[in-house]
């Protein structure tokens, strides 16, 4: 794949899978399938299990650099489907590459844009080959092979990288989820022999639906084809959070111990604490930032809109709880001030809050699984939101 506009994707020349991993992943506890880990990367080492704020753009929106790791931020997430649609993967590459370009030296993990692809684009032809599509910023058309979304962010330069996948939609009748399963696990070992730089690590990810017997074979192939990592896509696509539990649930078991596992996309509270329950390490979601700019804002005791009239004279902090500099220093009238009246400090302190809640989320389950305590933490976690 060539530059924006460009529909010919790049020729890769393919080379013999190794088992050589640019990362080390080291599973050092586990309570119950609650799972305390240590991922070594080449920008830095990374306590698991965390959470990766999303930086779609090559930005967390509303922070800078310097500001995610005050929130203790080890590894944020950017987006190859924008990335390579603006400012474009050569021109980044020519910077110095990702971390370099956006002024971040700690680790990165980029996802294929296969998710993007599917969701943000209406019209899109599926094929062997990869996927033809138009762009939602000028409605130019591309082509992303796995080959080519695997040069691409060889040439963005993240610590981790994904394989290329379709995500079907849900609902969907299990002949075209299955139909869909297979093409990505094809699309799978096309990543692993495209795949040339041996200072990243690239992941599999696992698909096939709401269907525990097509995630079955999924994962089976995929670990057939052998990965530095394996990830859950296609799930928070829609289904009720019950379904999607019992999903990861039946998963966990399907995925190697000693790798790291990888739920994409999914990003409540509760969402996070059934993930670690059930025996995952990695998790993203837009869901705090995305959140924090509409005036959601993720508290011990649940969520609160700060648009709401009740904190018009409200001097507390939004969580009395939270130790963030938000907290510390400004009243939930004051932010509510601040949302009503379009002020772009609201969205940077409401950003600011909400993935300090998720960060310390994080370390607090971190150290609940290292107490050998983790059952009673997640209890404790739903007595203070009922």
């Amino acid at each position: 794949m060539g530059g924006a506009g460009d529909e010919t994707a790049p020729d890769v020349t393919h080379c013999e899978s190794t088992n050589l991993s640019a990362i080390d992943f080291k599973l050092l506890k586990q309570d119950g399938k609650a799972r305390l880990g240590s991922l070594t990367t080449p920008h830095g080492i990374i306590d698991t299990p965390i959470f990766m704020p999303v930086g779609t753009q090559a930005t967390d929106k509303a922070m800078t650099p310097e500001e995610l790791k005050e929130v203790d931020a080890r590894i944020i997430l950017a987006n190859t489907y924008h990335l390579y649609i603006r400012p474009g993967h050569e021109l980044i590459a020519r910077m110095g590459g990702l971390h370099k370009f956006m002024g971040w030296d700690r680790p990165l993990l980029t996802d294929s844009g296969g998710f993007q692809v599917f969701s943000l684009s209406e019209l899109r032809k599926i094929t062997e080959d990869g996927v033809r599509f138009q762009s939602h910023l000028d409605g130019s058309y591309h082509t992303i092979s796995p080959e080519g979304a695997i040069a691409i962010q060889e040439a963005l330069g993240a610590d981790i990288i994904m394989c290329f996948d379709e995500c079907p939609p849900y609902p969907a009748e299990y002949q075209y989820v299955r139909t869909s399963m297979e093409l990505t696990s094809r699309w799978a070992k096309r990543c692993r022999e495209a795949k040339k730089r041996q200072d990243q690590a690239l992941f599999g990810i696992v698909q096939g639906g709401m269907y525990p017997e097509l995630r079955a074979q999924s994962a089976a192939d995929l670990r057939e084809i052998g990965f530095d990592g394996y990830a859950l896509g296609g799930l928070s696509v829609g289904e009720a959070p019950n379904l999607r539990y019992e999903l990861m649930e039946c998963c966990s078991g399907l995925l190697p111990t000693d790798q790291p596992r990888y739920v994409m996309g999914i990003g409540t509270p509760e969402d996070l604490v059934e993930g670690v329950y059930s025996g995952y390490d990695m998790f993203d979601c837009v869901m705090p930032t995305r959140n924090a700019r509409n005036g959601m804002l993720f508290t011990s005791s649940g969520r609160i809109n700060i648009k709401g009239a009740a904190y018009t004279e409200d001097s507390g902090p939004i969580d009395p709880e939270c130790s963030c500099y938000v907290c510390r220093n400004y009243s939930r009238a004051y932010l509510r001030h601040l949302f009503r009246s379009g002020e772009i400090l609201a969205a940077r302190l409401n950003t600011w809050h909400n993935l300090h809640y998720y960060l310390a989320l994080m370390t607090d389950m971190r150290t609940a699984i290292a107490a050998g305590r983790f059952e009673d933490f997640r209890r404790e976690f739903y007595a203070k939101r009922q």
